[in-house]
């Protein structure tokens, strides 16, 4: 079954003379173990397209549906539950609670759907470990860099067995090196069979991805592997 399947999307702010068509009928399909880039100048509509895929915001027409199940229409419980179990989002400026440590963090999810809290740790733990900051499990948010942050985030969109991943730059915030390493993690589930999409501004990182999508104006404009990505489709980076 595909995992993603967006048909026809759009997404329009305001109305009259003062609209703004953040999507024009944009179709997206994601399988099981692929990883699609998406890329484009500022204001081009990728995070409007990310936020559709997770069900953070409703399109003005079109339909999306994970694993099968049409987000149009559910109520918000429905909603809210399809995104706890079956997506994992890494957000661009983290949205990590300061009241939580870290492991604590990365646990919530977990914890909502019912696990235990023994087994929801050592998942935690785990998560943490893949992205190379277990030491700091128990510190909170503040206590730590921007790049440490935004590992938790990561760690937090792995943990589980959500089948559906949303990054919106998840790099942002590392180093090369560090990076390097968040994409192999994602490349990694990816390969162990779930879905992923991630929006970027990097040519090198969307290089990870099987295939890349390019937005302008809120259309697809073109989609290839991520080779000859247009250099006029990439913002530089900051």
């Amino acid at each position: 079954m595909t995992t993603l399947v967006m048909k026809d999307l759009t997404r329009v702010h305001g109305s009259g003379d003062s609209a703004v068509h953040a999507l024009r009928g944009v179709s997206l399909t994601v399988q099981p173990g692929e990883l699609v880039a998406v890329m484009g100048p500022s204001g081009s509509g990728k995070s409007t397209l990310l936020h559709l895929a997770g069900g953070l915001d409703t399109a003005t027409s079109g339909t999306v549906a994970i694993d099968g199940t049409e987000l149009n229409g559910l109520s918000v419980s429905q909603l809210a539950a399809v995104r706890r179990q079956r997506v994992g989002y890494v957000f661009q400026d983290f949205n990590l609670i300061p009241a939580l440590t870290a492991v604590e963090n990365v646990m919530l999810p977990l914890e909502l759907d019912g696990a235990g809290t023994r087994s929801a740790r050592r998942q935690a733990l785990d998560a943490l470990e893949r992205v190379g900051i277990h030491d700091v499990a128990e510190r909170f948010p503040d206590d730590m860099s921007g790049g440490q942050q935004q590992r938790i985030a990561i760690a937090r969109a792995l943990v589980g067995k959500r089948s559906l991943v949303l990054a919106d730059e998840p790099t942002g915030a590392l180093d090369s090196t560090t990076g390097e390493q968040v994409m192999r993690l994602l490349r990694d589930r990816c390969n162990e069979g779930a879905a992923g999409v991630l929006v970027t501004h990097e040519a090198r990182h969307a290089a990870w991805a099987d295939r890349v999508v390019f937005l302008r104006d809120g259309v697809a404009v073109d989609q290839s592997g991520p080779v000859g990505i247009p250099s006029e489709l990439v913002s530089p980076t900051p």
